[in-house]
């Protein structure tokens, strides 16, 4: 089953997945996509209040965050990393649980992109915001770090994020019945 959708002016089918046995969500994965990932970046730099530097989380938002700062002619994104890395120092750390994710994971952050966001402007980006936990996390790292969230923005709202005013998003994306019809 798919779900298909016109996304930033294109048209793409979504697969659904299984969540649970009454809840399936679309599957929105930019990786690969160039077109998708272009066109999105560019819509989403319409709507974007004025920032510092971007932020996403390791791996889906990637792809987006690069290249909104590429069209926006940003010298630096910044990532929260899922994994520390060696040459990752003075870590800043935070829990985080994806409705995409089966088990708890971790952000990290250096301490050297820290002390980039302090006192700035800091965009967050994500691909997709569903239940707002990885933004949640996302912006635990950003106050850790003394920045200012200037702005949330995702190429889709899903569910219930939908109908939050503290998001700019692209599309809404609904959740799905076993039988591939939209919850209500």
């Amino acid at each position: 089953m798919d779900y298909k959708m016109n996304i930033a002016g294109l048209d793409r089918a979504l697969p659904l997945c299984k969540v649970t046995d009454d809840l399936y969500i679309a599957a929105f994965v930019i990786f690969g996509d160039q077109a998708l990932t272009v066109a999105c970046a560019r819509e989403l730099l319409k709507k974007a209040p004025a920032y510092d530097y971007l932020i996403t989380a390791e791996a889906k938002g990637i792809p987006l965050a690069h290249e909104m700062a590429r069209q926006h002619g940003d010298e630096k994104y910044i990532l929260a990393r899922k994994a520390t890395k060696l040459y990752m120092q003075e870590i800043f750390e935070v829990e985080v649980r994806s409705i995409t994710t089966d088990r708890v994971q971790h952000l990290y952050l250096d301490k050297s992109d820290a002390d980039l966001m302090k006192g700035k402007r800091i965009l967050v980006v994500d691909d997709v915001i569903s239940t707002g936990e990885s933004l949640s996390a996302i912006e635990q790292l950003v106050e850790k770090a003394g920045g200012e969230i200037c702005g949330r923005m995702t190429i889709l709202a899903e569910g219930a994020a939908a109908d939050r005013n503290d998001i700019i998003y692209l599309e809404p994306l609904p959740l799905f019945n076993a039988d591939g019809t939209v919850k209500d």
